[in-house]
């Protein structure tokens, strides 16, 4: 399984985003190549999985990947919520 976690420049909240979906991931015992990226290169990029705010996914409408929304990037209990309703 892939995942991309987005933001608008593909540095910095996407890395911290990436980092938390990561630990939140090994946590459920869930193996996945997880990746950091910006909106404009999330769209040609092959994932299962995209992990954005409400505001980019938006943007993202070619995008193959099923999208899941985060509002906080560091809120670690908020994004252990998402995937787990998005991934099982």
């Amino acid at each position: 399984m892939k995942i991309l976690c987005v933001c608008g420049l593909g540095q910095g909240s996407s890395l911290i985003l990436r980092m938390n979906v990561e630990n939140v991931l090994r946590g459920m015992g869930v193996q996945a190549d997880v990746e950091h990226t910006d909106v404009s290169s999330a769209s040609s990029t092959k994932a299962d999985y995209i992990v954005t705010n409400r505001e980019l996914a938006e943007s993202l409408t070619n995008a193959s990947a099923k999208i899941i929304i985060v509002n906080n990037y560091f809120d670690v209990a908020e994004i252990k919520k998402a995937l787990k309703e998005n991934l099982s």
